[in-house]
C-alpha cells in the first residue's frame, strides 16, 4: 500500500480494532457491528435498501460474466454480479436492490427451459446474486443465463452430479491454482474453457492482495491504464472487491467459469500471503487482523459460486465440505489455512525439529480433521479425492542429512499429516488421491505410509496443479529440478511451466494429463501436455501414461 489512502485504511483497522476483542467479535453481533463500521456496511441489512427499476440500468451489468458451482445430483449454485464499471467502487450502481431473473434449460437456445425465477441483488452483497437451483436430474447438461431489466448475461454451462447410488464409470475434473493478475495472462483457462471437463477445483489463490500497476505488472498493457487504487495492497472490503472485479474482467477466467461449475476452496493470498488462523504474516494486532479477515472472507463468498452455508460470519467462514458424484468419486474439500497451527521456526524452509515435529500441531484443526475421518469411514466411494491447498506429500530440499523442509506445507506439520494418512487407512481407504495447488509448478507423488522409507507401502497419489501464472513464465526445469528429484524418490514428475492439471477418474484406474504453456507474459500461448500418469485402482502409485 502507498500513499495517504493506505495511511487511512490503516486507522480506520486500528480504531475498529481497539473498541473489540476476538471473543466479542465471534458474537453474530459483535462481528456484524464491526465489520460494519469498518467497511460502511448499512446496519439495518438488505431491508433498508431502496429497490432501483433494472430498467433504469444504462450500461451492461454483467461485465463479471457467470459461474456456477457445487453441483449436487438435484441441484446447481449459479452466479453472478451486477457490476457495470468493476473498476469503481461501487461498480456505478446506487445502494439499491435490483430484482434480477434467471433461467435454467436443457439447451443454449432456452427452448426447453427447465426452472426459472427471480433473486434479489443486494447491494450489501456488493450485487451479487446466487440462485440455488433445486429439483433437477441428476448427471445433466444445463444452461443458464441472467437478466436484469433491458440486458442480458452471457450463457453458462454447467452440470449437475450423477445421483449418489449411480454408477458411474467415468469422471473428468480439471485442477487450478495460483492465478496472479501482476504475473501474466490466463491463457490456460482459455484453453481450459475448450476441455471436456465435468468440474474443475479451484485450489487456492484466486486472487493476490498486492498491488498491481497501471500496465497489469507482467501483462504491460499498452492499450488501456488500470485505476491506482489497485496500485495497493488490499486491505478493506472495497479493495477485496475492487480486485475481483479487476481479475474477473479477465475473457479467460470468465470463458472458463461459463463452461464449466468450479468447486473452490482458499489458500493464503486471497486474504494475506502465510497466514496462519488468526496470526497474521507481519506484526498486527490480531484483532486489527481479523478485521481484514473478515473484509476478505466477505469478499471472497461474494465472488465465488457458493451456497448459502458457505456465507462467512465475521471473520470465519465454514469452507470445507463433501461433494458426492454417483459411487465413483467422493470430494472431501480442505481449508488448510483458518484452523491451522502457527508455522514452526518462523516459516519459510527450515531444518526440521522438535517445534515442527510438536504432535499438538494441526493444519486443519481437531473439527475439521475428525469430519474427514468419519466422512471416510462413511464413504464407498472407488475413489476418495482430497481437495486442499498446500504440498501434502515430504519435500526434501536437497538429497543430503542437511536438507530442509517447507514450514508453510504438510511438512511443517507431520503429526497432522500422520493422523490423515492413519485415518485413511483405518477407513479402508485404498484409492486416496490427494489434489494440490500453491507451489507454482507440477507435481506427481506418491504418498508412503512412512516417507523416511522409499519401500514403504504407497497409500495414494498426489496430483498439484502448476500455477495459471503466479511466477511468470516459468521453465520446464527450474533451478531446484535435480536436488528435489534425487532427494525425493517418491516424486515421480516435477515441472514448472504454467497451465493446470486434467484427472479422468474410472473404476479401473485413473489419469493425469499435466497441461502447460510456454508463456504466459505474452498472450496466446498454445497447450501442450508435459506429461501423464496412470495409478490403478488397488495398486497406487503414478506410472507414465
Amino acid at each position: 500500500m502507498t500513499g495517504s489512502s493506505s495511511s487511512r485504511q490503516q486507522r480506520e483497522l486500528r480504531r475498529a480494532a481497539e473498541q473489540i476483542g476476538r471473543r466479542r467479535f465471534l458474537t453474530v453481533t459483535g462481528a456484524a457491528a464491526v465489520l460494519a463500521f469498518s467497511v460502511n456496511l448499512p446496519a439495518a441489512g438488505s431491508a433498508s435498501a431502496a429497490e432501483l427499476d433494472a430498467r433504469k440500468i444504462t450500461e451492461d451489468p454483467f461485465t463479471l460474466g457467470v459461474a456456477s458451482g457445487d453441483p449436487l445430483p438435484d441441484s446447481v449454485l449459479l452466479w453472478t454480479r451486477l457490476a457495470p464499471r468493476p473498476y469503481e467502487p461501487g461498480s456505478a450502481l446506487p445502494r439499491a436492490r435490483v430484482q434480477v431473473r434467471w433461467e435454467l434449460a436443457r439447451d443454449e437456445r432456452f427452448r426447453r427451459v427447465v426452472r426459472r425465477g427471480t433473486a434479489t441483488a443486494h447491494p450489501e452483497f456488493d450485487h451479487s446474486v446466487r440462485v440455488e437451483a433445486k429439483g433437477l436430474d441428476a448427471g445433466q447438461v444445463l444452461y443458464y443465463r441472467f437478466r436484469a431489466g433491458h440486458w442480458t448475461s452471457p450463457v453458462g454451462r454447467t452440470r449437475t452430479a450423477p445421483a449418489r447410488g449411480a454408477r458411474n464409470s467415468a469422471l473428468s475434473l480439471a485442477a487450478v491454482s495460483c492465478q496472479a493478475y501482476h504475473d501474466g495472462y490466463f491463457t490456460a483457462y482459455g484453453h481450459l474453457a475448450q476441455e471436456d471437463v465435468d468440474v474443475v477445483f479451484h485450489l487456492g489463490d484466486y486472487l493476490y492482495e498486492y498491488a498491481v500497476n497501471a500496465t497489469g505488472g507482467a501483462r504491460n498493457y499498452t492499450d488501456r491504464r488500470l485505476p491506482a487504487h489497485f496500485n495497493r495492497e488490499t486491505v478493506t472490503l472495497e479493495d477485496y472487491r475492487l480486485r475481483y472485479g479487476l481479475y474477473k474482467s479477465d475473457p479467460d477466467l470468465r470463458a472458463a467459469h461459463a463452461a464449466h461449475p468450479f468447486v473452490v476452496t482458499w489458500d493464503d493470498h486471497e486474504t494475506e500471503n502465510n497466514y496462519a488462523g488468526d496470526t497474521p504474516e507481519n506484526d498486527l494486532p490480531p484483532a486489527e487482523f481479523l478485521l481484514r479477515r473478515a473484509a476478505a472472507y466477505r469478499a471472497y463468498w461474494e465472488n465465488q459460486p457458493l451456497r448459502t452455508p458457505q456465507r462467512p460470519t465475521g471473520p470465519d467462514m465454514r469452507l470445507y465440505r463433501r461433494l458426492q458424484f454417483g459411487q465413483l468419486a467422493q470430494f472431501d474439500i480442505l481449508d488448510t489455512r483458518q484452523y491451522r497451527s502457527d508455522q514452526a521456526y518462523g516459516d519459510g524452509w527450515q531444518t526440521p525439529g522438535p517445534e515442527s515435529e510438536d504432535p499438538a500441531r494441526t493444519m486443519t484443526g481437531a473439527a475439521q480433521e475428525r469430519w474427514l475421518i468419519d466422512g471416510w469411514h462413511a464413504s464407498r466411494a472407488t475413489w476418495n479425492v482430497l481437495p486442499q491447498q498446500v504440498t501434502f506429500a515430504q519435500r526434501r530440499d536437497v538429497p543430503t542429512d542437511a536438507f530442509k523442509l517447507s514450514m508453510d506445507a504438510w511438512d511443517g506439520y507431520p503429526a497432522s499429516r500422520g493422523r490423515i494418512l492413519k485415518g485413511a487407512e483405518a477407513a479402508g481407504i485404498d484409492n486416496l488421491m490427494v489434489l494440490t495447488g500453491d507451489v507454482h509448478v507440477g507435481y506427481g507423488f506418491d504418498l508412503k505410509r512412512d516417507f523416511d522409507d522409499p519401500g514403504s507401502r504407497t497409500v495414494g497419489t498426489e496430483i498439484v496443479a502448476t500455477s495459471v501464472t503466479s511466477g511468470k513464465d516459468g521453465s520446464d526445469r527450474p533451478g531446484s529440478w535435480n536436488n528435489q528429484m534425487r532427494a525425493n524418490p517418491h516424486m515421480k514428475f516435477f515441472n514448472g511451466r504454467r497451465g493446470y492439471a486434467v484427472v479422468t477418474l474410472g473404476r479401473e484406474a485413473a489419469r493425469a494429463d499435466y497441461r502447460t504453456v510456454s508463456a504466459v507474459t505474452t498472450p496466446g500461448a498454445p497447450l501442450a501436455t508435459a506429461a501423464s500418469f496412470v495409478t490403478e485402482v488397488g495398486d497406487q502409485g503414478l506410472t507414465p501414461a
